[in-house]
């Protein structure tokens, strides 16, 4: 069956959660390290272990590195930007790449793309699209490139600390080159982790322009829908995710669809059609994997969310075992 998973955070942080979603299906677990360390994890780590013992199943542990991600830093409090207004830019603790980078006319999207601000001049910008924009969500500025290490050092950090920590695979976010990886590769040599699964992200141009040098350098491809999209207008997005599957499937190479898969179950017990056809399509592409990120991390439902996704799988398996439909 194809590999399931979720992500860890506050909204399945109990044994007792995650024992449920292991019973139903899930094969792993998705650790963000660009909201704190594997060491700040101790004790996520200590109940999912738990729940394993319970359930009689074994997770893999996914760590999602930072990477050269461009992130806002911590606000005191979550910040409502208003469609309309005005905003100055010495209330958004921009990274100084990012400050650097800014000049009137540039577009800045936050959190995923949800938010759109445009910059003006004398220090501010205006809100197109607005919402509640929360610590440590993503920044991208389309048209840019902001050149930055594969690794931080936190990440550094981090895999050295991977192994102890029961770590099975790295997901390398915003792959450029297979430079990237081989740094990567390097790191996780250098540290005795020569045996974890390395995972690389497509998040921008750069990355789907190199695919098939990526292809060979890693264990697995991940069409990282989010920042993707925030590279390209969203209705060039199906046709890359598109190029990656082929791409993929032609070099015999795993790959993984993620990202809004069930976006919706974050505020809602019952996904929409368009959800789980998206899917149920994602399988019939021939996804090695599929997983859900803040739907478990952070919504009301994550349980139920890993049942819709792990039904759905089953189901379009089931479909193309009997229809005889390949990829």
């Amino acid at each position: 069956m194809i590999r399931i998973y979720g992500t860890l955070g506050p909204a399945c942080d109990r044994a007792e959660t995650l024992e449920e979603m292991l019973k139903l299906g899930m094969t792993g677990l998705r650790l963000n390290l660009s909201h704190g360390s594997l060491e700040q994890a101790a004790g996520e780590l200590a109940r999912l272990r738990r729940a394993e013992e319970n359930a009689g199943r074994r997770a893999e542990l996914l760590i999602d590195m930072q990477g050269p991600e461009l992130r806002i830093g911590g606000l005191k409090t979550p910040l409502l930007l208003r469609a309309g207004e005005t905003v100055e830019l010495d209330a958004l603790p921009f990274p100084e790449p990012v400050r650097a980078a800014l000049a009137p006319g540039q577009e800045l999207l936050l959190d995923d793309g949800k938010l759109l601000l445009t910059i003006l001049r004398g220090g501010k910008a205006h809100v197109n699209r607005g919402g509640l924009l929360q610590s440590r969500k993503s920044v991208a500025l389309p048209g840019r490139e902001i050149r930055l290490p594969a690794l931080t050092e936190e990440d550094l950090r981090n895999i050295a600390a991977a192994k102890a920590c029961g770590v099975s695979a790295l997901m390398q976010p915003f792959v450029r080159s297979r430079r990237d990886l081989e740094e990567v590769r390097a790191a996780l040599d250098a540290a005795g982790c020569s045996h974890m699964r390395l995972l690389a992200k497509i998040e921008n141009r750069e990355g789907l322009a190199h695919l098939p040098e990526l292809i060979g350098a890693c264990d697995e491809i991940v069409i990282a829908r989010g920042d993707l999209g925030n590279a390209m207008p969203l209705w060039e997005l199906p046709a890359a995710q598109k190029h990656i599957a082929a791409r993929c499937r032609a070099a015999g190479r795993d790959f993984m669809v993620v990202t809004q898969m069930l976006a919706s179950m974050e505020q809602n017990p019952v996904p929409t059609r368009a959800e789980v056809s998206d899917i149920f399509n994602a399988v019939l592409d021939g996804a090695s994997s599929v997983m859900v990120t803040g739907e478990t991390a952070a919504g009301k439902y994550p349980v139920e969310a890993l049942r819709y996704l792990t039904e759905t799988v089953r189901m379009a398996e089931q479909y193309r075992k009997e229809e005889g439909n390949e990829a």
